[in-house]
This record gives structure tokens, C-alpha cells and sequence, in this order.
């Protein structure tokens, strides 16, 4: 079997744009994989052709070698944009191993570990302006079967926070966690907004509450930060959306930075690279919690990954109401009582319409709007 072309494909969704990628066989068996990536949908769809002149013609087994090949050929760096266009190549071909093998991904990576992976809720909050409506939301979420909220609670806050900002931080987690009870885990987003003082001063503050993880309280380019923060800090601090291949977590892990690891598989390097990203968290005895906001494709490799490995703890997934997302695909993975459970059909389990995907055209959406938009 070998590689004859590579071709993607960008859908326009809410207030982003997913991006998927096939790969193509001589032998009639496609994978899909996925790496969108915020306001940078061209550019990794431009890196994705770039590696088209690696992978054309290659045998789509050989994974751990067109990994290597293509990341070293990186030879000035393999910053997120190289990096997420590889990782959606990497999930591809490793769909095709299934389908070609007539047997789902999972069973090629260890097996099943967990029969289901436990998941919490993300973008359920769209359209809640205050404590009280964000509560509301919470609690149509928790109907749901969710048992696991995340949120940004910080509005427009960067660097540091003033007294007053807090009080309302705190106001509105507390009015979310008096809406779904003391069984539903919450959990805090930070988005790299802090400074080591003030990601220390609001970890404090957020212990009353128990939150799961307070999620990347501080940009993720210095470590030294993350790990001073995660010594200190009496809630369990979550990071790695942001870092890319085995090379950052190595980094991380071995500065005992992190209490829960979050690679993303449409951006860290794909399964390939997730899986050692486990290992090496496994013997840290760190968790990992994949993180994951797009589309299905991202979800079920995550699935498939998160299943196969001891140390998974949760999933992101989004809740986000968006009536065509169905037609994409043939199968979905959908939570049922905060759970999303294995299947056991050939590859990943779920194939993109391409017909479907191109009635939804990317569109642009610019850096201010995506980085400033006030989403809790």
C-alpha cells in the first residue's frame, strides 16, 4: 500500500473553522485526521502541503518513520503550526492501519484499557452574561448527564487581577457550584492569563471550591513558572494544550510542573506522539486529560487514546449546539451520562462526507475576536 495524496479541508464552525485532512491509498483505503487551529487555519493547511512531498508515496504503515522524517526536516524548528498539520497526517495514517486491518485504532495501541472514557463539558456557557445565567446554563448542562464543568471565569483579566475582579470570579464560581452541587467537578480555566503571584493568589482562593484542575494559569513558555506555581499551589494545576511533541512534556515532567498532563492530539504530534507523551507522564505519575475543543475527528482519536493508556483521568468535550455538525460524519461520539464509550468499527470509527464539509466554507475570523471575546 502506499500514500497518493493528501487533501483538507476547512468547515466554518461557531466562532472558529475546524480543519480536517484525508489521506489517500492506491488501495482505495482513506484516514482522516484533524488540526484545526485557531486563526491559523490557512497556514497549517499550507503546512499540511508542504508534507505532501515527504509522505506521497510512503508506506502509510510505517507511522514512527514519517514522524521522524518530516519532524526532522523541520530543521529550523517545528513550532504548533508544523507540528499540528503533522499530527492530523499522523492520525490519518493510523486510521488507515484499522480500516486496512479491519479493526479499530485502540487495538493497535495497547488495547482497551477502559471500555469508556469519563468527559466534562466545555462551551455549555454561550449566552449567559451574568452569575445567574451562567448557573442556569450549568444546571441544563448537569441534565444532560455532564458531571464536569469547565469555564474561563476571569472575563477580560490579564497579567494580574484586581481585588474587585476576584470578588467576582468568585461570586460566579460560587453561584455555578451552589446550582450543580458538590457531585459535579468544576473545572477553571486560566488560558495563560497570569503571572506566577497572581496564578498562586487565585489557586488559593479556588481551593474552597475543589476544583478538578485550574488549567494553565500561566503562558506555557516558561516552565520554571509552571513548576513554582504547581509546588505551591493546593489545587491540582493542569497544562499542555500548548505544548508540542514528547520534547516539551519531557521538558515539563521533568521539572515537576504538572499534576495533570493535556496533550492535544490535533496539535502535540498526533497518536504517535501522544502515546509516548503518556508513558513519560505515566512514570511522573502525572494524569493526563487530552485536550480537545473541535471537531469529531479530534474526538475520536482522543477516545481511542484516552481508552488505550492507565493514566487517562477526563476528557474536554464540546457541548457547543452547532444543527448541521451531523452531516459531516457517519457515526458520532456522543456522551451518554458524561461517559463516551468505545466502538468497535475499522479505523476511528467515523468518516468525513466530503460533500457535506464543503457546504460549510471556511471564514475568517481575526485574532482580536478570538482572543478577547469575553466567554467566561
Amino acid at each position: 500500500m502506499k500514500i497518493t495524496d493528501i487533501k483538507s479541508f476547512i468547515v466554518s464552525a461557531h466562532n472558529d473553522n475546524w480543519v480536517y485532512v484525508k489521506v489517500y491509498t492506491d488501495e482505495g483505503i482513506n484516514g482522516t485526521g484533524e488540526c484545526s487551529l485557531e486563526t491559523r487555519e490557512m497556514t497549517v493547511v499550507k503546512a499540511v502541503e508542504e508534507f505532501k512531498r515527504h509522505v506521497v508515496g510512503l508506506d502509510p504503515f510505517d507511522t514512527e518513520k514519517i514522524f521522524y522524517l518530516c519532524y526532522r526536516d523541520a530543521y529550523w524548528g517545528a513550532g504548533p503550526v508544523l507540528i499540528s498539520a503533522l499530527s492530523a497526517i499522523d492520525c490519518a495514517l493510523w486510521d488507515i492501519k484499522g480500516k486496512a486491518l479491519s479493526t479499530p485504532v485502540y487495538k493497535l495501541i495497547g488495547g482497551r484499557f477502559r471500555d469508556k472514557i469519563r468527559v466534562y463539558a466545555n462551551r455549555w456557557f454561550f449566552g449567559a452574561a451574568t452569575p445567574d445565567e451562567l448557573a442556569k446554563k450549568a444546571e441544563e448542562t448537569v441534565k444532560k448527564g455532564f458531571r464536569a464543568l469547565k469555564w474561563d471565569p476571569f472575563g477580560t483579566a490579564e497579567f494580574t487581577i484586581s481585588s474587585s475582579e476576584l470578588k467576582s470570579v468568585l461570586k460566579q464560581i460560587g453561584t455555578v457550584k451552589k446550582a450543580v452541587g458538590e457531585d459535579v467537578d468544576l473545572l477553571i480555566e486560566g488560558h495563560g492569563r497570569f503571572n506566577t503571584r497572581t496564578a498562586l493568589l487565585i489557586a488559593n482562593e479556588l481551593a474552597v471550591f475543589k476544583p478538578l484542575f485550574f488549567e494553565e494559569p500561566v503562558m506555557p513558555e516558561n516552565i520554571d513558572a509552571l513548576a513554582e506555581l504547581k509546588s505551591r499551589s493546593p489545587v491540582p494545576i493542569a497544562a499542555g494544550e500548548r505544548l508540542y511533541t514528547k520534547m516539551d512534556f519531557r521538558l515539563a515532567l521533568s521539572k515537576n510542573a504538572l499534576d495533570i498532563a493535556q496533550p492535544d492530539i490535533r496539535v502535540t504530534g498526533g497518536l504517535t506522539e501522544c502515546k509516548k507523551i503518556a508513558a513519560l507522564a505515566e512514570v511522573n505519575f502525572v494524569s493526563v486529560a487530552p485536550h480537545n475543543i473541535h471537531g469529531q475527528i479530534g474526538t475520536a482519536a482522543s477516545v481511542h487514546f484516552a481508552c488505550s493508556i492507565p493514566n487517562a483521568l477526563i476528557l474536554e468535550y464540546s457541548v457547543e449546539n452547532i444543527s448541521w455538525k451531523e452531516e459531516l460524519f457517519d457515526f458520532q461520539y456522543k456522551p451518554v451520562d458524561g461517559y463516551i464509550s468505545l466502538n468497535d468499527r475499522p479505523g476511528f470509527g467515523i468518516e468525513l462526507n466530503e460533500k457535506a464539509a464543503e457546504n460549510y466554507p471556511y471564514k475568517t475570523i481575526s485574532m482580536v475576536q478570538t482572543l478577547f471575546k469575553n466567554e467566561f
